[in-house]
């Protein structure tokens, strides 16, 4: 479960909750399509417009949406400006963020060339390596400094998101620099489960697995489809995931 960060008394429309991580999730997923409403010129929009636009059964919607307090009107539907302030107050997006990017490697470079995340509030600030031709080149603006100088630069710029891209077995002596700097969130694309302290926050990111997750939907509708041609046919037939006689 998570708590969404504080707001104080500014537009404060729901007390401090927990919120499941599923809804949290799905939370950013409606701020993004919001955003995209906006642009639009749309006012308003309704549960279920929201919903078939995000993929997500309706009552789901208004479940989550519930977590932050904001219950919409009836035959109106919700205030699309408000929902956003909302829906960023909740997510902390109105306060800054700064984050730092650790690997410059094939991975690492693409992420710190994506412009993107500052358009989104999270502006890359600092990016670190220890491969001396990258150290010291500038990518989006922003130099490549060793990782040596992680603690001191994390507390200069403010660092409250670290990404770590690096080989798997130099995640965890990263992951410790920017702990000991004061970062307590973590995206964590290298291959390894990092040890950290109960006040830090790790999410991981493996494309592999996600990649295994997806051929695993797609051989699962191989075997749908192959079943559903026995059935049809009456007998089994040759490559059926199986279902050979």
């Amino acid at each position: 479960m998570t708590k969404p960060p504080h707001a104080g008394s500014e537009g404060a429309s729901a007390p401090l909750r927990s919120i499941p991580e599923a809804s949290v999730a799905r939370l950013a997923v409606y701020l993004r399509k919001l955003g995209e409403f906006a642009e639009e010129g749309a006012d308003t929009v309704s549960s279920d417009e929201l919903a078939a636009a995000t993929g997500v059964n309706p009552a789901k919607l208004r479940k989550d949406l519930s977590y932050i307090g904001s219950y919409g009107i009836r035959g109106v539907g919700y205030e699309v400006a408000a929902l956003v302030h909302q829906l960023e107050r909740t997510l902390g997006l109105n306060h800054r963020q700064s984050v730092a990017l650790v690997g410059i490697g094939n991975l690492g470079h693409a992420l710190a060339g994506y412009g993107g995340f500052g358009g989104r509030g999270f502006p890359v600030t600092a990016l670190f390596d220890v491969d001396p031709d990258l150290v010291g080149i500038h990518i989006n603006g922003i130099l490549v400094e060793h990782v040596r100088a992680i603690p001191q630069v994390c507390v200069d710029r403010g660092v409250t998101i670290g990404m770590i891209a690096t080989p798997g077995q130099a995640a965890q002596g990263v992951c410790d620099l920017l702990v000991d700097a004061g970062v307590r969130c973590i995206l964590n694309f290298a291959p390894t489960v990092l040890q950290v302290p109960g006040e830090v926050e790790v999410r991981k990111v493996d494309l592999a697995v996600e990649l295994q997750v997806l051929a695993f939907h797609v051989a699962r509708k191989h075997v749908a489809a192959a079943e559903q041609t026995v059935a049809v046919n009456g007998h089994p037939v040759n490559g059926a995931g199986g279902l050979l006689s």
